[in-house]
């Protein structure tokens, strides 16, 4: 799968973020468990089905806030560019402690996860960790982004 450039239009191919059409999916998911709630009789059933509703909800505004979720701003200085709640925050390659692609067991299989220690200008370390939903690709494909940009070594 190719990477989005959402909002990056001077970087083409180097942002990474959740396909549109899943957070569309999520988000017409939301609307559906909302009129079940409203349609349902048991006011047991109708508060599960509402709170389901409230987190397929705050899932998709989640997802399409941190659009694009990680990019890498190439050049003579490369910065990776990693967005969330807040906003981006932007690591130079020395803030980049150490970058790698980790295996999870989720659901009895083995799943790649992206694994990014970086450190704060105030000397804290923080782990970034990305899978498939959050980049829309494989997370060796942005690994392999990373070493060629110079933001990560082998």
């Amino acid at each position: 799968m190719k990477p989005e450039s959402d909002e990056s239009p001077d970087t083409p191919g180097l942002a990474w973020t959740t396909p549109a059409p899943a957070l569309y999916a999520v988000a017409a998911g939301a609307v559906i468990l909302a009129g079940a709630a409203v349609l349902s009789n048991d006011n047991a059933g109708r508060l599960l089905i509402g709170l389901a509703a409230l987190g397929l909800l705050a899932l998709a505004v989640l997802g399409f806030r941190q659009r694009p979720r990680v990019s890498i701003l190439p050049g003579a200085d490369p910065r990776l560019v990693v967005r969330n709640l807040t906003g981006p925050t932007e690591y130079a390659p020395e803030q980049i402690v150490r970058a790698r692609i980790v295996g999870y067991r989720r659901l009895g299989r083995k799943m790649p996860m992206l694994e990014i220690d970086v450190r704060e200008a105030g000397g804290a370390e923080h782990l970034l960790i990305f899978g498939r939903w959050d980049l829309g690709t494989h997370p060796e494909d942005v690994f392999d982004a990373l070493l060629a940009n110079g933001l990560a070594t082998r």
